[in-house]
């Protein structure tokens, strides 16, 4: 067969070759290991385009190299902010569609929590299950600190 038809293959990213997405994957890395403490921790993997024009594309890879979902914003490396929200998105894809399971879960409701930027752009795990006294849905940790709260936030095994 034609060696133009197949696929590019994907290649592990070296540590410093896109340093903003690796400080995000460090801080959402942290979240992993302490709710899925038997999980090693994610990768970024580079997919070269089929356009020799175009750029690589990466995405937020299981160790094994397995992935799920769409690449990773190339314009998401312009702030940390931003590349914390592409990379929380995408290893959240990754984690649920590969595990089959909610990831990361509210402590008080085993609700899954979704990524949420607030007005100053700092980006926090959102749970939409309802509080007493306090209205439906609440803030319950910025992304990457899930480490602080303890085991309280491990998921059920």
């Amino acid at each position: 067969m034609c060696a133009l038809f197949d696929p590019p293959e994907p290649r592990r990213v070296s540590p410093g070759e896109y340093p903003v997405w690796d400080q995000a994957l460090a801080l959402l890395n942290r979240d992993l290991a302490v709710t899925l403490p038997r999980l090693e921790p994610l990768q970024l993997l580079a997919l070269p385009s089929y356009d020799a024009d175009e750029p690589e594309n990466v995405y937020v890879a299981m160790a094994n190299g397995e992935w799920h979902g769409n690449h990773l914003d190339p314009n998401s490396q312009d702030s940390l902010a931003s590349a914390l929200a592409s990379v929380a998105d995408a290893a959240q894809e990754t984690v649920m569609e590969l595990l089959w399971q909610a990831w990361p879960l509210c402590p008080e409701h085993g609700l899954g929590m979704h990524p949420r930027e607030d007005t100053e752009e700092r980006l926090s795990w959102w749970c939409a299950g309802e509080r007493l006294r306090r209205g439906p849905a609440h803030i319950h940790a910025a992304v990457g600190a899930l480490d602080a709260l303890g085991a309280s936030i491990r998921t059920r095994s």
